[in-house]
């Protein structure tokens, strides 16, 4: 059995009476999985990919469940002692009545949270250095996990970059009993369609681009957009900072001007903006140094994070910190410590080897701007494949534009699941070779590790090798088992090897 979800402590809950009618009882707790239970909870009986959760109600109630939310096919198949409830739509209701049960968190916290198909999570860690170089102790919700001052605080739920709304309204209310004054927190499109951040108020909300992703999940990309701007109408945030650089963007703030709840402030390096890169100047080492436009004046900060698209990240975390009523020149100074597991990862592998970088892009979009953030004067090695059970449609082209920017390209696998491996390389393959320039290597490398190993065997010490798709992630998913398998790691044995 799993580890229980986080939890505050002392939380006042709700009379079980406001749920169903006419019962006896407090709930004080809310969860999705029967194993978790503890007594005084509600139980959430969801429909899933192969059994419905019904059929855990049983053992639900055993471990003290005092109540099941469930919709009509769930309750047909209950026959238990407690009140089961319910809903059309249970999981829409879940967010309110976990923010309820442990006594709306969120208020008592500083919201930040960033959406966006590129970009969150180094912005929530921009975030979190701004807010350390303000005093504030922060805590972050994202890809890369839970942490409290930079700590990293162990939870059970898994990768899911936005948790499932009882974890998050239960981590939320851990943070207030542990005296943490802000939250800045990834908000991704299935969270927003799924409820996972219903019953937050975000103080701030921040769009950094949208582009082709989870299009196995959202039909289309007004669909995958419509998501998105779920987080900033209806009184959901109180600012919205916007990325008008990106057309998307320029779309959604007409939106929320439109909806009248949400203060617009804008961003951009190529338009007119709110807030806005002037400049800026990148060292051999990769790191940056910016000059800002912003209400209160201009300044100039640096960015030790690889890329171009660290500057506009640095531009969005600084004008959700500045809109917020915070001293940007403060928080502009905290952000050189910023540094993010598996974005722009630089690997030193010591003077007489090549340049290494592991970095979580997994779009097209991401891919092309991975590569550009390169220093120039050597090869740009790019080792990449496309995750299995995921949007088919970006495969080619996120091929396509590996060999667009890199001088050598190595497809291998990233996260198969339970797709053949050689059917997504291929894919992936046909985009590399039909976006090759001239001179342009493209090479079907296999599986991951002979890969790298092939990509560092081909590399000079003036070369770059990016190794894309999997990040920080310390796991392969193939089949149904998960691999240990950790692209930084890797790449040091490979070279305490050779």
């Amino acid at each position: 059995m799993s580890a229980a979800p986080l939890r505050p402590r002392r939380h006042p809950g709700i009379a079980l009476d406001s749920l169903a009618p006419g019962a006896s009882g407090r709930l004080t707790g809310i969860c999705l999985d029967s194993r978790q239970i503890l007594p005084g909870d509600l139980y959430v009986a969801l429909p899933g990919q192969h059994v419905h959760g019904a059929s855990f109600a049983e053992q639900a109630v055993e471990r003290g469940a005092l109540a099941i939310l469930t919709d009509a096919a769930g309750a047909a198949a209950i026959e238990v002692g407690v009140p089961v409830v319910v809903r059309p739509d249970p999981r829409a209701e879940m967010g309110e009545l976990a923010a309820a049960i442990y006594g709306r968190p969120s208020q008592h916290l500083e919201m930040f949270g960033v959406t966006g198909t590129n970009g969150k999570t180094s912005t929530v860690f921009l975030l979190e250095a701004g807010l350390a170089a303000l005093g504030r102790r922060v805590a972050t919700i994202g890809t890369i996990g839970f942490r409290i001052d930079g700590s990293a605080v162990a939870t059970p739920r898994g990768t899911v970059t936005t948790p499932d709304a009882p974890d998050l309204q239960g981590m939320l209310g851990h943070m207030v009993e542990a005296g943490v004054d802000a939250v800045a927190m990834e908000v991704s499109s299935h969270a927003l369609a799924l409820h996972r951040a219903t019953g937050i108020g975000f103080d701030v909300a921040a769009f950094t681009m949208l582009g082709q992703d989870h299009l196995d999940f959202h039909a289309t990309m007004d669909d995958y957009f419509e998501a998105k701007t779920r987080l900033f109408l209806g009184g959901r945030a109180r600012i919205a900072v916007i990325n008008i650089d990106d057309p998307w963007g320029r779309r959604l703030a007409d939106l929320v001007r439109a909806d009248g709840h949400a203060r617009v402030v804008t961003t951009a390096v190529q338009a007119d903006a709110d807030y806005r890169v002037l400049d800026w100047s990148t060292a051999p080492d990769g790191s940056s140094t910016v000059r800002l436009a912003h209400p209160g004046g201009e300044l100039r900060y640096g960015i030790s994070m690889l890329g171009d698209f660290n500057v506009r990240n640095s531009l969005t975390a600084l004008a959700m910190l500045g809109s917020a009523g915070l001293d940007v020149a403060v928080a502009a100074a905290g952000l050189i410590t910023a540094q993010v597991p598996g974005r722009m990862q630089k690997v030193d592998l010591g003077p007489d080897a090549p340049h290494v970088v592991v970095d979580f892009a997994h779009t097209p979009t991401a891919v092309a701007a991975a590569l550009r953030a390169l220093p120039s004067g050597g090869r740009h090695i790019a080792v990449l494949g496309a995750g299995g059970d995921r949007d088919p449609g970006k495969r080619e082209p996120m091929g396509r534009a590996a060999a667009e920017a890199a001088d050598v390209v190595i497809v291998t696998d990233d996260n198969p699941r339970s797709e053949v491996p050689e059917a997504i390389r291929a894919a992936v393959l046909a985009g590399a070779r039909h976006g090759a320039r001239d001179g342009v290597r493209v090479i079907d490398g296999g599986e991951r590790r002979a890969a790298i190993a092939a990509a560092l065997e081909l590399a000079d010490p003036s070369d770059w090798v990016a190794i894309l798709g999997k990040g920080h992630e310390t796991g392969q998913t193939i089949g149904d088992r998960v691999w240990p398998f950790d692209d930084v790691e890797v790449v040091r044995d490979l070279a305490r090897r050779k």
